[in-house]
């Protein structure tokens, strides 16, 4: 079996990511949830099949109720399940006990985390609560689910060595010029540099985002294993800290997106929100593309410099939820 790292945080939606009253699937660990938000602003979510016959309960609505609180709606017989997962039988008039166990959340001001249905074993991240109370909120993108396994999504990553590869189109990178990796546990920083071939003033003037772009991109990754990574950037126009989630769905598959936040040094850098979004994008799907095409099981007969922060992902990964230091006499 592989492991999913059970007893992890994972942060499994941003409050922005939620409408209200609008039910929403999601998967944890092989198993389907259903999440919505009521007009209180409370999220809830449940497992996602029907107790009666198994309908998707995501598939369904929202009814609201006398204390104000929304009840999700079985889209095969209209069946209403509140939070806590107890519905009303027809011509009963009597709440049943709860039929559906409540996935227990975590909210952190905008953030949803969940340790699943497991117990804690290492402690929620405080890095995103932090990034909100001093940077702008510019949105999310990129929420895709990737057919691979926790660990490789996490080993690409953090693989410091593929920048001028994967994401050679539109970025342009040439080179990494690896400065620097500091251990904490389950805490890391990475500090590189990644040079660029300007585009041309004519490349610029048909496609004015280009301008965002530097000729050389300064990297500073801050790495919180297993669910994060913070990539702060800076124009001269202001800074952005860019957030990469990871959540297991299942064995083989790994959801991920982007949370975007802001720091402006100029009113102007507000209005490009959109067009850092959509080069996170690029990002993610450029990654989603390259984890296709890999064979998994290939044994790894090269090693490259500046592997430590995949060295960092092993570690970690094969003695959760314990913290080893590494290993420096090889």
């Amino acid at each position: 079996m592989v492991s999913m790292l059970e007893g992890s945080p994972w942060l499994i939606a941003h409050n922005s990511m939620l409408a209200i009253n609008q039910p929403q699937k999601f998967s944890l660990y092989g198993n389907d949830y259903v999440m919505w938000k009521d007009a209180k602003g409370n999220a809830h979510a449940l497992p996602n099949a029907c107790p009666h016959m198994g309908a998707m309960l995501s598939e369904g609505w929202c009814e609201l109720q006398s204390n104000g609180e929304s009840a999700i709606a079985c889209p095969f017989h209209a069946l209403h399940f509140d939070a806590l997962g107890s519905t009303v039988l027809p011509a009963s008039n009597k709440k049943t006990l709860p039929l559906l166990k409540p996935l227990k959340l975590i909210i952190q001001g905008d953030f949803i985390w969940t340790y699943g249905e497991y117990e804690p074993k290492i402690e929620i991240p405080l890095a995103l609560s932090e990034i909100a109370k001093t940077h702008n909120f510019i949105g999310h993108t990129g929420d895709r689910s990737i057919k691979t396994d926790l660990l490789t999504m996490l080993l690409n990553m953090h693989d410091y060595n593929h920048q001028n590869g994967t994401h050679r189109e539109l970025f342009k990178i040439t080179e990494v010029e690896f400065h620097q990796f500091t251990d904490q546990g389950h805490l890391s920083h990475a500090f590189y540099d990644l040079p660029t071939v300007p585009y041309s003033l004519i490349e610029k003037l048909k496609k004015p985002d280009l301008m965002l772009l530097p000729t050389k991109l300064k990297a500073h990754l801050e790495n919180h294993f297993p669910s994060l990574v913070i990539f702060f950037g800076e124009t001269f126009l202001g800074k952005i800290a860019q957030c990469h989630i990871f959540v297991p769905e299942a064995e083989s598959q790994t959801r991920t997106y982007v949370l975007m936040f802001s720091q402006a040094k100029h009113p102007i850098f507000n209005v490009f929100g959109n067009t850092f979004l959509n080069f996170a994008k690029v990002v993610i799907d450029q990654d989603a593309d390259i984890l296709g095409k890999i064979y998994p099981n290939s044994p790894q007969k090269i090693k490259l410099n500046n592997e430590v922060g995949m060295d960092w992902v092993k570690r970690n990964f094969a003695n959760f939820p314990n913290v080893v230091a590494p290993n420096l006499s090889k």
